[in-house]
């Protein structure tokens, strides 16, 4: 099976095509997770079988979740691309008459909580695999270790820059109630962040 189809194929090309200016780090975060959970199933598998290490069944629990989470974040890097586009049609509305503008404010506002949820929800899934790093830091085929570190790298970069892209667009949202929701989940991320950067992420 594969794990990207040709649209999600086409967001990560476009993060690193020259003559394209809308895509950008919303869609790169989530690319970088993906490769981050990647690498995670990776170092599970060379793990498996091998002596005074865990069990077989703990790295392929382990191989499952990246494995899933990988399809999950280059769906999401997709699904951040097409948000940016929906703000920018919402942009783009008329505003000749009050109900006009009435309606594109609207919009515009629909679009920002859109351009919200994706990257938070991207964020959620890079911090599923900080988590899964953790979980084989102490335990993994040391002939990986390399690859498990830029896993961990990856990992945190990736959730800091779906962090910053829930910052910058939530800041545009007028909803106080829809503020508040965001914040709550924005602060776990950010305790995800503090406590990876010094390699104590929650097991």
């Amino acid at each position: 099976m594969s794990v990207a189809t040709d649209a999600e194929i086409e967001a990560f090309l476009k993060v690193i095509d020259p003559k394209d200016n809308a895509t950008g780090g919303g869609t790169a975060s989530a690319v970088a997770g993906a490769m981050a959970a990647g690498l995670a199933g990776m170092v599970a598998r060379v793990s498996r079988g091998k002596p005074d290490l865990e069990s077989e069944q703990f790295y392929d629990e382990i191989d499952r979740a990246a494995r899933q989470l990988a399809r999950q974040l280059l769906a999401g890097g997709r699904e951040d691309s097409e948000a940016f586009g929906e703000v920018m049609l919402a942009y783009r509305l008329p505003k000749s008459t009050e109900s006009e503008k009435a309606a594109r404010s609207v919009a515009i506002q629909r679009g920002l909580e859109g351009a919200t949820t994706v990257p938070l929800e991207n964020g959620e899934r890079c911090a599923d695999v900080i988590v899964l790093v953790s979980r084989l830091t102490p335990k993994h085929n040391t002939n990986a270790t390399s690859d498990l570190d830029v896993g961990r790298r990856l990992a945190i970069v990736a959730l800091e820059g779906c962090i910053d892209n829930v910052e910058i667009n939530m800041g545009s949202l007028k909803s106080e109630v829809v503020r508040e929701g965001f914040t709550e989940r924005l602060n776990g991320l950010r305790s995800v962040v503090a406590s990876a950067t010094i390699g104590e992420a929650d097991v």
